[in-house]
């Protein structure tokens, strides 16, 4: 097969399927998964697809996000399955856990529920640390720059810092859940902060509501299999071939 044809090729399956992964791309064209993925750089440049993480998305599909919400405005939203998931994210905290908690609402929500006061928790979120401090909990804040939106701590400092723990439990936050892409948010910042904070954690959980899945943003902070996702409805199957998924179902 000539490498133009594959390349329309590569673009077809795409645009019919919405989203690929490289590995479905090699089943269904029978190539190597190098040459894929130098296909799909050289489609993204040209505009005909987005690059994302382990795969591509159409750009006729949902557009990929770039802009963050403010607090204010992420704070009134789904609030109900918020409480859900971050009751049950506090009922796996155990004495002697070393707890990283990023910023986020659903995350700030989780604080609420936390009763376990022999665990110790580190967090990137300005409200969050002052909301553990009123809880009466062992609490620790990332140093940084503060970005405005979010009101987290971001930045080389924060990674640098983020580097020397080695936490037992992490509870993330994230803008997107998607197969190819895996967990996304609009701040390559942010991201930094996320993908460090997962690096360097035993077992990390992503808090995230129905309205999360299927939605890319920019910037990849993981991929779905190096976290488990809490979740107030049950997804497609393609996320949990992924990953473990608790799906806390409203009675």
């Amino acid at each position: 097969m000539l490498t133009e044809e594959r390349r329309n090729e590569i673009v077809a399956y795409i645009e019919k399927h919405n989203a690929a992964t490289v590995q479905e791309l090699v089943d269904a064209l029978n190539a190597s998964a190098a040459t894929i993925r130098r296909d799909l750089s050289v489609l993204h440049d040209e505009r005909r697809i987005i690059k994302v993480f382990g795969g591509a998305t159409s750009l006729k599909s949902k557009d990929v996000n770039t802009v963050e919400p403010s607090v204010a405005e992420k704070s009134s939203r789904n609030t109900q399955e918020k409480d859900l998931i971050s009751e049950y994210a506090a009922s796996l905290i155990q004495d002697n856990d070393f707890v990283y908690i990023d910023s986020g609402t659903t995350t700030l929500h989780l604080i609420d529920h936390i009763t376990n006061k022999n665990a110790k928790y580190i967090t990137n979120g300005i409200v969050h640390a002052k909301r553990m401090l009123e809880r009466g909990l062992s609490t620790m804040i990332i140093g940084g720059r503060i970005k405005p939106v979010t009101e987290a701590v971001i930045g080389p400092d924060c990674v640098e810092a983020l580097s020397r723990f080695h936490f037992t439990k992490s509870f993330m936050g994230t803008n997107g859940i998607s197969v190819p892409a895996g967990f996304t948010t609009p701040d390559v910042d942010e991201a930094l902060v996320k993908a460090e904070a997962i690096k360097h954690t035993y077992l990390s959980y992503v808090l995230a509501d129905h309205t999360k899945f299927g939605v890319v943003s920019s910037v990849t902070f993981s991929d779905l299999r190096s976290c488990c996702i809490i979740t107030d409805t049950t997804p497609s199957k393609k996320y949990s071939d992924q990953t473990i998924i608790k799906a806390v179902i409203q009675k």
